[in-house]
């Protein structure tokens, strides 16, 4: 034992050990989320995966778009028949011919199925755009296309059989040289098939898919949000582990009261 020291040689009884000093609070970690190091606060883990789409229901979803343009093909082709006009035809022996040498009720006729086409191809393209938005992007371009394609045929069909009945019946009963009109129909447009099972449109029957596609496809570019779904906006007020612990920046100094004393210079 040392005589100048006698308390720091006298061995420490078990159990009295000086406890090691707690650690001063991080109030950085306390701030982060969870509490724990930047490291365990910033790696939360993969994100979950998007449900893979089933293609049996993609599917189911693309035939009840088109079913449902190629139904509407139906009042598409009754407003065609209303705003197309009559051409005027007067009965011979050999059948009808035109009244006119040139008329211009046919080719009035392609224009008013051009323009109504192609507007109906835009209208869908834009339905489909915002109540499929689920479905956003090659599914719901491939059935805004197909839908207008198949649309296309049933408003032909429809259109030109309003008042068709009418004039058949004319021209086998009419004598020769009385004159009466003749429904609207296409020239610049019909259906070829193809080895005799697949149809094939051509022409302005082509429009409302050409009108569909590229409304569809400007949309898809116009998009604010890159999988061309809504996505929820970021909310401002939260803050991250990132700038909960940035220091704040270092107050101004006071300045010196009046009648202080300059420190020196040198």
């Amino acid at each position: 034992m040392n005589p100048d020291s006698p308390e720091s040689d006298r061995p420490t009884p078990p159990g009295d050990e000086p406890s090691a000093a707690p650690a001063p609070a991080d109030p950085v970690a306390d701030q982060r989320p969870g509490g724990g190091p930047p490291e365990m606060a910033a790696d939360s883990g993969p994100l979950p995966a998007d449900r893979p789409r089933r293609p049996a229901r993609t599917g189911a979803t693309v035939a009840g778009v088109v079913l449902a343009l190629a139904v509407l093909g139906a009042p598409l082709g009754l407003l065609w028949a209303a705003l197309a006009p009559d051409t005027p035809v007067l009965k011979t022996a050999e059948g009808a011919i035109y009244a006119e040498p040139q008329p211009e009720q046919p080719i009035a006729a392609d224009g008013w199925f051009s323009l109504l086409g192609l507007a109906f191809g835009v209208l869908a393209a834009l339905v489909l755009w915002f109540v499929l938005r689920r479905r956003r992007g090659p599914v719901g371009l491939l059935a805004a296309v197909l839908g207008a394609l198949a649309a296309a045929p049933v408003a032909w069909q429809v259109g030109r059989r309003v008042g068709l009945a009418t004039f058949d019946r004319l021209l086998d009963s009419a004598p020769a040289g009385q004159a009466f009109t003749k429904p609207a129909d296409l020239r610049a447009g019909g259906v070829d098939w193809l080895l005799g099972v697949l149809p094939v449109p051509h022409g302005n029957l082509l429009l409302p898919a050409f009108g569909a596609a590229v409304t569809y496809t400007l949309l898809a570019g116009w998009s604010r949000w890159p999988s061309l779904r809504p996505e929820p906006e970021p909310d401002p007020t939260a803050l991250s582990w990132v700038s909960a612990g940035r220091p704040a920046p270092p107050a101004a100094p006071e300045p010196p009261a009046p009648g202080a004393a300059e420190p020196p210079r040198g």
